[in-house]
């Protein structure tokens, strides 16, 4: 089940809230719990035993590591039963994500192996780190554990985040977990939230999926110059939709239920340089990778060397996270250079005015090229593509077809574009202060009503539900993560 499609919409959601306010204080972390497993079960029902089965082993390991804390156990011991749930998290993980792709090649050297094909349960790897950071958290006595195994299971489970994030560190919803208050506001803004979300989602990132997906799934022979380019733009737009729009409906959903999720993104396309656009994009993954991984190695107070050491593993360990192909790993060795060359000989907070615009534009470059190889269908399908781009595959400049997608898309890509920028922070700025100095016409008083927003919100929510009546649906991107 996705929040996109009628039936979370308007069977699922509705009966999950409904049930959830009615029920007494008491029944409810069990009830979502409940929500949460036939939610992640109606894909693929036998997948929920592996979800049953990672909350057992971390519930199991953190009583383990907190009754040898409390009671001046050897240390020894704690470590090594951080290090059996360590193993167990990432050993499922690896099973069900790697061991496909481990196979394939080993079988290459070995003949006699078998190949395993064995199905990717959605959202393992999300659910993974967040299991694997309470267990760590607990480890390192910065959080106390959880003694309630429904309680830690709504953590782990919880429907809105479960199948492509935030991943939600335990510390942030402990004390919601245990007692939350459920207000009116804070249930609308919950609402409005999740409309924002679906509505990047089907509206922006759905359509922009028509062009990029055409272009990538082309010949070597009919990928035109400009429709390579073209491809790229929108997938660049396509994933930041798709990923930041799930992100706001699991947010906003969070909070229709009394908790509050970290953000996720925050307008990553306005950075000025890489290293800023990995402080704004999946932030809760970049933050997991940096209190877990990177800070444990020695951060950025080491020498060059080991800095650099440090990153490239974060940056190895980013590019497997997203999946087992190789274009995932090239995609993450891109970044870790680009980083390596920003820190190291560009220094972007020393460039002057027009050196840094120059900065900025190239750092976007840069990151768009790399969501061509990220996209593609493997490594040498990335190859391809880029070679297609600079026409070095004999391929023509345009063609008709690249015209129709231009006109028939330019103006969405446009709207696209600007929608990727903060623009509603703006406008609300804009208002409030025209409203404060007393410089605000009748026209602008009536936009900033809440009137005015109930219905743009209603006739948001309408228009894309209309998409979805109509067919228009596309899987999440970082479903397949």
């Amino acid at each position: 089940m996705i929040f996109s499609s009628t039936t979370f919409i308007f069977v699922f959601l509705p009966c999950v809230l409904a049930a959830y306010y009615l029920l007494k204080e008491t029944y409810r972390n069990a009830f979502l719990l409940i929500a949460s497993l036939f939610f992640y079960a109606w894909g693929e029902p036998k997948f929920v035993f592996i979800m049953i089965i990672s909350i057992v082993i971390n519930y199991l390991t953190a009583l383990g590591i907190s009754y040898f804390a409390d009671r001046g156990g050897r240390y020894s011991i704690r470590k090594l039963l951080l290090g059996l749930a360590v193993c167990l998290n990432i050993g499922l993980l690896f099973i069900f994500k790697y061991l496909n792709f481990t196979t394939s090649y080993l079988s290459k050297l070995i003949p006699s192996l078998p190949v395993t094909s064995i199905a990717l349960p959605i959202g393992i790897s999300f659910f993974t780190f967040q299991g694997l950071s309470y267990i760590i958290d607990i480890y390192n006595k910065q959080e106390r554990v959880q003694r309630n195994v429904i309680d830690l299971g709504l953590y782990i489970s919880f429907f809105p985040q479960l199948i492509a994030g935030p991943i939600v560190r335990y510390k942030t919803i402990a004390a919601e977990i245990k007692g939350r208050k459920s207000e009116w506001p804070d249930f609308c803004q919950g609402v409005k939230r999740f409309i924002i979300g679906i509505s990047k989602k089907i509206i922006l990132a759905n359509n922009m999926a028509l062009v990029s997906d055409k272009a990538f799934s082309l010949n070597v022979g009919e990928l035109t110059v400009v429709m390579g380019w073209l491809g790229m733009i929108c997938y660049t737009f396509q994933i930041y939709f798709d990923f930041s729009g799930y992100s706001d409906m699991a947010i906003g959903l969070g909070r229709m239920f009394g908790f509050h999720f970290n953000e996720n993104f925050d307008s990553p396309y306005t950075s000025k340089s890489i290293t800023e656009f990995w402080r704004r994009w999946h932030i809760s993954l970049g933050s997991w990778f940096r209190d877990y991984v990177y800070i444990p190695l020695g951060g950025s107070r080491v020498k060059r060397e080991r800095h650099i050491f440090n990153l490239f593993v974060v940056w190895l360990l980013t590019g497997i996270w997203h999946g087992a192909r190789w274009n995932f790993i090239v995609w993450g060795f891109l970044h870790f250079v680009l980083l390596i060359i920003e820190k190291y000989l560009i220094h972007p907070e020393k460039l002057t005015r027009l050196k840094g615009i120059l900065w900025r534009v190239f750092s976007i470059f840069c990151i768009a090229f790399g969501w061509v190889i990220f996209r593609a269908n493997g490594l040498h399908g990335a190859f391809r593509y880029i070679k297609g781009m600079f026409g070095l595959n004999g391929n023509e400049f345009i063609k008709a077809q690249t015209v129709f997608y231009g006109r028939e898309y330019i103006f969405l890509i446009l709207i696209t574009a600007l929608f990727s920028v903060p623009l509603s922070d703006w406008i609300k700025d804009r208002l409030s202060k025209l409203q404060e100095n007393g410089k605000a016409s009748f026209l602008i008083k009536i936009a900033a009503s809440s009137g005015i927003e109930i219905m743009l919100y209603c006739t948001l929510f309408l228009f894309s539900v209309s998409y979805l009546v109509m067919g228009a649906h596309n899987p999440f991107i970082y479903f397949n993560f």
